[in-house]
């Protein structure tokens, strides 16, 4: 029976297309606001058509170091998902290829903790970094960024390195293999896909955590995200500036996710069509 030739169905492409310009329009807005004054900004009914300016732009890098922020991020997202995956890949190793009677209740029991608010334990994390002296570093924002990504990552990996066939790890270890080779050698390029695409989701979820970074941070360690919120003053939001510093923030991540997209979907779909 030869499979039924894909078809164009215009209802479900009209619907593809909404959805996509719904969630692309506040994108679009921001952008389009960051060249606009002040005044135009905020105006209602909201202007369209008007005469585009880059004073904005030029006071954001007058009044603070863009360049600092995004170094920030960008260290601390590479390093926070680098250790998470050095943590990771071993134990979603032990799990899916060892499994125990507890592996289950501590799957469930990690990926309990991200739906613990993190205003729960703002106070004791925020007083070990002050005895650390890790307040404003990003030591401190790479541990915690680290370990919130951990639980997603040993999932991802778990589920991952399930679908790899046991008999390729057995037959590395009667070949002599220990396991750490049976890990670098064997499961690791198998595993490439996921491995990827955890990594990929995990430089995404760092380089857009805001909480910490506010709480933690003030101005050396401090990421884009604390960037775009030092546009907010007591006199109001600056809205044409605001949207600017997001616009600056949120491009690099974009353009990231834009080029890598093909390796994060491929590696999500890892092991669903068998």
């Amino acid at each position: 029976m030869k499979p039924r030739d894909k078809q164009f169905h215009p209802v479900a492409a009209a619907v593809a297309w909404l959805a996509t310009l719904v969630m692309f329009f506040p994108i679009f807005w921001m952008v389009l606001a960051s060249f606009k004054t002040e005044t135009q900004a905020i105006e209602t009914p909201p202007v369209f058509i008007f005469h585009p300016t880059l004073q904005n732009y030029h006071d954001i890098f007058v009044r603070a170091d863009y360049p600092l922020f995004a170094w920030n991020s960008v260290v601390i997202s590479l390093v926070a998902t680098a250790i998470m995956l050095v943590v990771a890949v071993p134990a979603s190793f032990a799990m899916a290829f060892y499994p125990t009677k507890r592996t289950r209740g501590t799957l469930l029991w990690m990926l309990s903790t991200k739906m613990l608010p993190a205003v729960g334990v703002l106070v004791p994390i925020y007083l070990i970094a002050k005895d650390a002296g890790l307040l404003d570093s990003r030591i401190a924002l790479i541990l915690i960024y680290m370990l919130s990504n951990l639980p997603i990552g040993v999932w991802m990996l778990f589920t991952f390195f399930r679908e790899t066939p046991k008999a390729i790890i057995e037959q590395s270890r009667i070949d002599g293999a220990g396991v750490w080779d049976s890990i670098v050698h064997v499961l690791l390029p198998l595993g490439l896909p996921g491995i990827a695409s955890t990594a990929l989701l995990s430089i995404i979820l760092c380089w857009n955590e805001a909480f910490w970074s506010l709480n933690l941070s003030a101005h050396d360690a401090a990421p884009l995200t604390a960037f775009i919120a030092s546009f907010s003053a007591p006199e109001g939001l600056f809205w044409a500036k605001l949207s600017a510093a997001a616009t600056l923030a949120t491009v690099p991540i974009l353009l990231f996710g834009w080029f890598s997209q093909r390796q994060l979907v491929r590696g999500l779909t890892f092991g669903a069509v068998k």
